[in-house]
């Protein structure tokens, strides 16, 4: 089917962050696509928010695997044959907290990027074609205050101490992406930036952050909502430009 309004995919959205941002961007009127690796949990994310009046659909999309990806751009183009929104929210943290930088396992680091970084870049290539096909496309990579070197760098800053190493470095290089493909989207109709959703409290961190999920997607949703004049290739939280 095709639908008039704008077309927005959300990954890891079925809970937490995620689906927080799939509501928020429903609410605005867009028709957004709620994507998870379970269909059956995204299925079910998707009928509460549908029984709320709220244009929301699910789809099956496991950002670390190719088959699944493909699968997934071919439903959202013989669907809707465009993609105006994606919002690339899917991440895991699975760093042995406590150990050291050079004490994280090779398999954690691998593990790590696999999702934050390698899903990240796989599902942006997939989908471009369908971006290019928008009047008006939006990428939002979320990141995290903890991928800014220049913070992590400087004693006197809040996340000095604070280091969740694979992590850490994923989310570095999600910003680098991000300056790379805003370079090369420079002079067309997709606009593509980072975001930090904030210290959110989610299940990442067993709930210990300072702000409440709902307020951790709306960085996510005023990015991906940004008109023609809007930003491209920045780091942003609430408004805000942050460090690389």
């Amino acid at each position: 089917m095709q639908d008039t309004s704008r077309i927005a995919l959300v990954t890891g959205a079925t809970r937490g962050i995620g689906l927080h941002t799939v509501r928020q961007l429903a609410e605005a009127g867009v028709h957004t696509l709620l994507a998870g690796r379970d269909r059956t949990k995204a299925v079910e994310a998707a009928l509460k928010l549908q029984a709320e009046g709220l244009p929301v659909e699910a789809i099956t999309l496991d950002v670390t695997d190719d088959a699944s990806i493909a699968e997934a751009v071919g439903t959202v183009e013989a669907r809707h044959g465009r993609l105006d929104i994606l919002v690339n929210n899917a991440g895991i943290l699975v760093d042995e907290i406590g150990k050291k930088v050079s004490e994280q396992t090779a398999a954690t680091w691998r593990k790590t990027f696999d999702t934050n970084v390698f899903g990240l870049i796989a599902v942006t290539q997939a989908f471009l074609p369908l971006l290019h096909r928008s009047s008006s496309g939006r990428i939002v990579n979320v990141s995290s205050i903890l991928g800014s070197v220049a913070l992590n760098a400087d004693p006197s800053s809040p996340i000095y101490d604070f280091k969740v190493p694979a992590y850490n470095v994923s989310k570095s290089a999600v910003n680098a992406w991000t300056v790379q493909l805003a370079y090369e989207l420079r002079d067309s109709r997709i606009k593509v930036n980072t975001i930090h959703p904030g210290y959110v409290k989610t299940d990442m961190n067993a709930g210990e952050g300072e702000l409440e999920i709902a307020d951790g997607a709306r960085t996510s949703v005023a990015l991906a909502l940004i008109d023609d004049n809007g930003p491209q290739g920045g780091f942003f939280y609430q408004g805000q430009v942050l460090p690389w």
